[in-house]
């Protein structure tokens, strides 16, 4: 009997983690259909950051130049005390991954409309559902069958697909339906963010700023587009219904020097800091990723980056085991890979947290600790001392007909092989080889700036990037995954990993 589909993928949730996922499916020649239970919008900003990783997700989603539109590069921050005692300080470095900043501020409403947009442009193979709560979610051995109900009409749809993915947050019904538990902690504190209109600029307006203080620390942060946050947290004795309006949020603010000549209060909302994972993320053929997965404080500014790195890893891997090109054993990499590096933020954002509340002062958590995999499709040791697990940095580079770009543009969205000034096809054993060859891989040397290019399957390091990076660590050649990071390196061997 033959299956009918109504798409390849169903994702449930369609918010920064369910965008990224459906963009990637598609991109990668698969059709996804996507199951929101809003009609509109979040008009709440909840994120107010992302990096240059993310920024590189966007590149290879051909939207990274829109995006950029949205939203501001973040120029430092800063832990201070309330008289002005600076704990700790980190001027953004500059991107050595193609992007134009090490981080930007976001306003995410703008920014997840603009995502929406894109969405739009892929036609029939992405297809949006708004008004879709869904209520059931069954699988078999062919696919999964989604049931969801029209929150205007109470109209009854099923969708079926071969996978599905949960992408609905942190009370994700696609989490309750597969029998993953939700484990860890919530905290006791709830916090009030408050979201305001800038009206003029003051000092270190652009600084995004964290005030040190064990009773009460605030996040104070520029988002983009001419607004700016502040998150403060309530004391014990207080709760939601102290604040109902904005004239009882302003002494919170005026505390802090900021006067309604600064600003106009916007909105406000209450959260409590949630640090739990789920035991698994993975049940057949329904996967979690985002908050559905992992939910974590907001100090390292990674939750939804997270999310969108999940719905990334998760989407060229299924899309690739989809078309053919990949078994579907690849897709047991999934959770090997991403939940390591969940776990990496939370910790980290639970360090961060330590020092705004001034538990901790002597620890200066990586802020910014580059993109790396400790697990997964990888061959040879991890860690500061390997190539390993690492994503490739972003030059500008050349290719022989003259040709200049940023190395993705050139590279592909394929597996690569790189060589130091040689081709890498020449240090790989007969079987290597055609391990590689049933990737589909290319073999290109990349040459320095100041050679001539000797054949077709080449590349030019014109800002001198690449060769210095691979000499520094003792490389000839590293094997690229599709989504750049370092999968094998001559020093352990360039067989294509178990």
């Amino acid at each position: 009997m033959t299956q009918s589909y109504d798409a390849d993928v169903a994702i449930v949730g369609f918010g920064p983690t369910g965008v990224i996922a459906a963009l990637t499916l598609a991109k990668n020649g698969v059709s996804a259909v996507a199951l929101e239970r809003d009609q509109d919008l979040y008009p709440r900003a909840r994120a107010v950051t992302v990096d240059d990783w993310t920024m590189r997700i966007f590149q290879d989603l051909g939207i990274d130049e829109r995006i950029e539109k949205k939203i501001e590069p973040q120029r430092a921050l800063r832990w201070i005390t309330y008289d002005g005692t600076e704990i700790m300080r980190v001027d953004r470095p500059l991107s050595s991954l193609g992007a134009k900043a090490r981080a930007y501020n976001i306003y995410q409403p703008t920014m997840e409309a603009e995502l929406r947009a894109a969405a739009q442009e892929y036609g029939r193979r992405l297809t949006v559902h708004y008004g879709a709560r869904v209520t059931g979610i069954d699988q078999d051995a062919d696919g999964v069958t989604v049931t969801s109900t029209d929150t205007t009409t109470g109209e009854t749809r099923t969708t079926r697909a071969r996978y599905a993915i949960g992408a609905d947050g942190g009370s994700s019904a696609t989490r309750s339906a597969a029998h993953c538990r939700l484990l860890g902690d919530t905290g006791d504190v709830t916090w009030v963010v408050i979201d305001c209109r800038v009206k003029r600029w003051w000092p270190d307006r652009d600084v995004l700023t964290f005030w040190s203080d064990p009773q009460r620390p605030v996040v104070d942060i520029a988002l983009s587009a001419g607004n700016h946050r502040w998150e403060i947290p309530l004391k014990p004795a207080e709760t939601p219904a102290d604040y109902p309006t904005a004239a009882e949020v302003w002494p919170l603010l005026e505390a802090l020097g900021v006067t309604p000549d600064d600003v106009e209060i916007h909105q406000h909302a209450f959260y409590q800091h949630h640090t739990r994972m789920a035991d698994t993320w993975r049940r057949g053929r329904v996967f979690l990723a985002g908050d559905a997965a992992h939910l974590m404080p907001p100090w390292a500014g990674a939750g939804m980056q997270t999310g969108m790195r999940d719905a990334h890893d998760l989407g060229w891997k299924l899309a690739r085991v989809l078309t053919g090109e990949l078994p579907e054993s690849w897709l047991d990499t999934y959770e090997a890979e991403r939940r390591p590096n969940a776990a990496f933020y939370t910790r980290l954002a639970v360090d961060l947290g330590r020092v705004i509340t001034q538990q901790d002062t002597d620890t200066h958590p990586p802020l910014n600790a580059p993109p790396a995999l400790q697990a997964g499709w990888l061959r040879g040791p991890v860690g500061d001392t390997s190539l390993v697990g690492r994503m490739i940095p972003q030059p500008s580079a050349g290719d022989t007909t003259g040709r200049m770009a940023r190395l993705d543009d050139l590279l592909g969205s394929g597996f690569v092989l790189l060589g130091d000034d040689t081709d890498p096809a020449d240090l790989l054993t007969a079987q290597e080889k055609a391990g590689w060859d049933a990737l589909n891989a290319r073999y290109l040397a990349v040459r320095p700036k100041t050679a001539h290019t000797r054949g077709p399957d080449e590349l030019v390091d014109l800002d001198d990037v690449l060769l210095p990076w691979l000499r520094d660590h003792g490389v000839r050649a590293v094997a690229l995954r599709p989504d750049k990071f370092v999968a094998a390196t001559d020093v352990s061997g360039l067989a294509v990993p178990a």
